[in-house]
């Protein structure tokens, strides 16, 4: 009896192991998409400005000047 209760423990630990291992792989997977999605967030923002920043110049020029 103790042999097999020690294979079935054997058993359950390789069963979990493979199981973490699975789970670390789609960790990794995550936290690349993760970083991968924060860049573009960030390009994002950054034309965005960029664009915010084209636009406020042109109202500045397109403006009539005061004594008008």
């Amino acid at each position: 009896m103790t042999e097999d209760r020690l294979i079935e423990i054997e058993i359950k630990l390789t069963h979990q192991e493979d199981a973490v291992e699975e789970l670390n792989q789609v960790v990794c997977q995550q936290q690349k998409k993760i970083d991968h999605l924060e860049a573009i967030c960030e390009a994002l923002i950054r034309h965005v400005k960029e664009l915010s920043d084209g636009a406020a110049e042109q109202r500045a020029t397109n403006e009539t000047p005061p004594h008008y």
